[in-house]
């Protein structure tokens, strides 16, 4: 089973071109025009696991939000397409991840049921010139894409920059979990027959 797809979006504010190998080792290729937003992504790869090309552009002129949003959409797309029949997946990861003075929870249900609960307060705007509101935007964006349950709790945490790290550093290693493939699972675990 390959666990591999490709999806470019266009809209007149953006164009993302995303590559994702669910089996991977965690190489990141990730070009926004973004910087603390390529930072995260790549993050995000490295501890999920998954290979993940990610090439954007946007209207970031006016403000990173397009791009953010429209980044969360094509990844949730994509990895939608790539998960496939969800045969003999784990279907539920956990994690519960320092980074720093940082503590976040994540529970991931791949479900096919989108979902998002978000509780994250960030202390500070910005992360540099990054608007840290536009997390919970993405998130959003990736998780009705995706058609996965997701739950994200920053438990405590004082510096916003050591916040988004544990957020997504926590949500890809629950989603790494999530997607181990089960040798003794036959079908999808589900008494309903499907995901």
């Amino acid at each position: 089973m390959v666990r591999e797809a490709v999806i470019t979006r266009k809209t007149n504010e953006t164009e993302v071109q995303a590559r994702i190998c669910l089996d991977g080792t965690g190489l990141g290729d990730i070009r926004t025009g973004i910087p603390f937003f390529d930072h995260m992504l790549n993050l995000f790869a490295r501890h999920s696991f998954i290979d993940l090309t990610m090439i954007g552009r946007g209207d970031i002129e006016v403000d990173d939000h397009h791009l953010v949003e429209d980044a969360g959409i094509t990844l949730g797309m994509v990895f939608r397409q790539a998960m496939g029949e969800k045969k003999g997946i784990e279907r539920y990861g956990y994690a519960l991840l320092p980074m720093d003075e940082s503590l976040c929870s994540v529970s991931v249900d791949l479900s096919g049921r989108p979902y998002l609960v978000y509780n994250v307060d960030f202390p500070e705007y910005r992360a540099g010139t990054f608007s840290v509101s536009l997390v919970g935007e993405f998130f959003k964006a990736f998780t009705d894409q995706a058609g996965i349950t997701l739950h994200i709790s920053l438990l405590y945490g004082r510096n916003s920059h050591h916040i988004a790290e544990a957020v997504f550093k926590a949500t890809a290693r629950a989603i790494r979990d999530a997607l181990k493939v089960n040798a003794n699972l036959v079908g999808v675990l589900s008494t309903k027959g499907s995901l």
